[in-house]
């Protein structure tokens, strides 16, 4: 936002301080000055002179010669412009001057075989307007050579302030003053309103009503009549030119200057346009159209906030007027709205609409629910002053149900040692006042102030706290020449997630960010979804519930652009409800930390030492078992493939911990894949971080090569296929010797000779010591025993 120093100074004297200091106390106590524009700086060099003499060039029918006093050397200029005249006083930039339209600097020339030392300007070399149709005539009381910025005003400095969205009240002169006052420990000027009221009453002009008092919790209106719409004063016009808003005429650039000035936004009614002589403040309860300032057709969603008359919508509550009822030339009575609007109200449809003005901005942040009659009635004087209208006796002001101020309580001793430093008691209570908080109760350890309007950010003893150290001056913080640090064991939370994502890149996956929100359809695939209360869209109306439909969205735009070879991953947080009802607490959903791994498309491409493969259920186990290797997890959990259906995958496997799953993964269905648009197989691993987090990694161990030769022995059974593989596998650990140190299954088979419930596993057996050579016949009486306790235990066929 745009701040001029010299309309800051109306309301706070600064006249001692200079530019310098105010911006690095303004941005101190932050209000961060981002840049600085010096209007003397772009006037430099530019002086009033007087034209002495003026005669016609011999060699053009269209320049002059002209002798040129500075008050110090006379000069001979070659002017262009047709209204030069001898006697008059003007705009001269001696040699070595830059011209701003164009930034080109002035040097000696010669024109038409004369020599010329310098020019004479207009407007528009200036710009200080559009107009170039000759040169500035000046007042001829000015002095000769005064530099310009001075003989015109032209001194003033704009800052370029950066607003945080908590500050609201800073989006206004007043606002910013009021910091500064405070910071400079000067008095804080408000303007003052003197109204000379007609004897005719407000109620005879306008009646007002406000159906929705949830989002217009307020709303002002005063009248003035007899209205002459012309142009500005050059004063009310360089006020608003100085901060890039345009003047249009005296009325609309007064309801400018006092938002921009207070920070109240304002809106006029060309009151013989309002039909019924009535203004209804309602929302919405269909979808309809409306044609606003600027001549566009906007469609208005449920529940907009509207400004209508007797008849019809005259305005979007707080957005922008409507083309039916603006201010024109020939407008003679004006209704003046001041209000106060619901801020989510105004910035949901602003959103939605896609439509922000200068008023929504304020709107949406939070204005002054207290001033708005103080501010309609500062609008009624400028329009009589500056207009000549006649101000209606009496104000409507709807004020139902009626705002209070928020009451906070603040310890003294809280404010040192969040501070770290000492203020006394009689500067908190001087700050805060300063600042415009009442005091309401003052005791030895605290104080309890009521909250002004202008500041919807304050409402908890860490606000005025916050407060008072930006007032007082972070300046001031005391240097510590030593600080004492206890040496203890760190704990950094995000170590095990990027030891994750070294894992998982080391292994060739690419990472990628999906995001947390989702649509309804989306959300719907797995788990319980949480609905957003304000979504920006509706495909982003839910919280994700599971990181599969995030990396086939992504997988799916790849394709898109041919990328159809992938392997990703991702590692982010998933929401699930775990009631029925809405969500009241932290303790009705639960949020987990999710890694997905997935991959689809070849493995490897076809190459002149190597075939063509494809990524499939075994790639993926294979890169899930690598990844649970490195984070030395392998012992602690167990593989299983369950035989029941699931809604995402074909056909999968989990990883569990004492029956508890840590992972769950494997192909996803073609139906699903439909539904991204996705025409290829894709094969997915979802980890639980979260309790991955509590098992203890394996410690790293080095086991020495066998020095002894290896006995290699293998059988195949037929089991029934309700009997798991791992099971098996433990069985034959458990009931075999310590001279077997390996069993992995090497075959399966299924065929309806076998039978259609049962199945036939082969398995791979090695035995060795590292200690002896084991003979043949003590490995073969440990086997023997093995294929006797499989037959009795899971009533198995030994195949021939």
């Amino acid at each position: 936002m745009k701040i001029s120093l010299n309309w800051l100074k109306d309301y706070v004297d600064l006249s001692t301080f200079t530019v310098e200091e105010v911006a690095h106390k303004l941005t101190m106590a932050g209000l961060e000055i981002e840049d600085v524009f010096d209007e003397s700086a772009k006037y430099k060099g530019f002086i009033v002179a007087y034209v002495k003499d003026r005669k016609d060039h011999p060699n053009s029918d269209h320049l002059s010669i002209c002798t040129v006093s500075t008050g110090n050397e006379e000069l001979q200029v070659v002017c262009g412009a047709p209204n030069v005249a001898a006697g008059q006083k003007i705009i001269f930039a001696p040699v070595g001057t830059i011209i701003p339209n164009g930034n080109f600097k002035i040097t000696k020339a010669k024109i038409r075989g004369v020599e010329s030392f310098g020019m004479i300007c207009s407007d528009a070399e200036l710009e200080l307007s559009e107009d170039h149709s000759g040169i500035k005539v000046l007042d001829s009381s000015l002095v000769e050579g005064t530099p310009i910025a001075e003989a015109l005003n032209l001194n003033d400095v704009v800052f370029e302030v950066g607003i945080t969205p908590n500050r609201p009240d800073a989006l206004s002169h007043i606002g910013v003053a009021r910091d500064a006052a405070a910071l400079f420990e000067k008095q804080l000027y408000y303007p003052e309103i003197f109204l000379s009221e007609t004897d005719k009453k407000i109620e005879d002009y306008i009646d007002i009503e406000v159906e929705d008092t949830v989002n217009c919790p307020r709303y002002t209106a005063k009248v003035v009549t007899d209205i002459e719409i012309k142009e500005s004063p050059e004063w009310l016009k360089k006020r608003l030119t100085q901060i890039g808003v345009r003047p249009i005429n005296n009325i609309v650039d007064i309801t400018n200057y006092v938002m921009f000035e207070s920070g109240q936004p304002l809106h006029s009614f060309d009151l013989d346009r309002i039909r019924g002589k009535k203004i209804i403040v309602k929302s919405t309860k269909e979808e309809s159209k409306f044609i606003t300032l600027d001549s566009k057709e906007r469609a208005l969603p449920v529940n907009s906030l509207l400004i209508c008359d007797a008849e019809k919508p005259v305005a979007i509550a707080g957005v922008m007027g409507g083309e039916n009822s603006e201010i024109y030339s020939d407008t003679k009575n004006v209704l003046i709205e001041s209000a106060y609007f619901n801020p989510s109200s105004i910035r949901k449809t602003s959103k939605v609409l896609g439509l922000s003005s200068e008023a929504s901005y304020r709107f949406e942040r939070g204005c002054d629910f207290e001033k708005t009659q103080v501010n309609a009635e500062r609008a009624a004087q400028l329009m009589a002053e500056l207009g000549n209208g006649k101000i209606v006796s009496g104000i409507i002001d709807c004020f139902e149900p009626k705002m209070e101020r928020k009451i906070v309580s603040l310890r003294f001793a809280r404010v040192s040692k969040i501070l770290g430093y000492e203020v006394s008691a009689q500067e908190i209570v001087s700050i805060l006042k300063k600042l415009e908080f009442k005091i309401i109760n003052e005791t030895e350890t605290g104080i309890t102030v009521s909250v002004p309007g202008f500041r919807p950010d304050v409402e908890r003893e860490i606000d005025l706290i916050e407060e008072i150290a930006r007032i007082y001056g972070y300046d001031n913080i005391p240097v510590i020449s030593k600080i004492n640090v206890t040496l203890e064991e760190k704990r950094d939370d995000s170590s095990f997630v990027d030891t994750l994502r070294t894992y998982a890149t080391g292994l060739g996956f690419y990472e990628m960010i999906n995001n947390p929100l989702q649509s309804d359809k989306i959300a719907s695939l797995i788990g319980t979804k949480i609905p957003v209360k304000n979504p920006q869209s509706m495909d982003m109306a839910f919280l994700r519930t599971s990181l599969i439909p995030g990396v086939l969205h992504t997988i799916n735009e790849n394709i898109k652009v041919g990328e159809k070879n992938l392997k990703v991953f991702e590692i982010g947080d998933v929401f699930n409800k775990k009631t029925e009802g809405e969500i009241n607490s932290f303790s009705d959903f639960e949020e987990k930390t999710k890694l997905i791994i997935a991959i689809t498309g070849k493995e490897a491409s076809k190459n002149w030492n190597s075939s063509e493969r494809s990524n499939d259920f075994y790639t993926l186990k294979g890169s899930v078992d690598c990844l649970i290797s490195k984070m030395r997890l392998t012992s602690q959990l167990t593989t299983s493939y369950p035989d029941i259906v699931n809604s995402i995958f074909e056909y999968h496997f989990t990883k569990t911990k004492n029956n508890s799953i840590l992972g769950i993964g494997g192909k996803v269905s073609a139906e699903v894949l439909k539904k991204f648009d996705i025409q290829q197989d894709v094969f997915c691993f979802e980890f639980d971080l979260d309790e991955m987090k509590k098992l203890n990694s394996d410690e790293k161990t080095y086991n020495e090569p066998s020095k002894f030769p290896k006995i290699l022995r293998d059988f195949a059974f037929i089991f029934e296929k309700s009997i798991n593989y791992q099971e098996i596998i433990d069985y034959i650990y458990k009931e075999s010797s310590k001279l077997l140190k390996s069993a992995e299954i090497f075959d399966l088979f299924e065929s309806d000779s076998l039978g259609k419930d049962n199945r036939s596993i082969a398995i791979n057996l090695e035995y060795y010591s590292t200690e002896r050579t084991l003979r043949e016949d003590e490995v073969e009486k440990d086997f023997n025993k093995l294929i006797q306790k499989i037959i009795n235990k899971f009533n198995a066929t030994l195949r021939g």
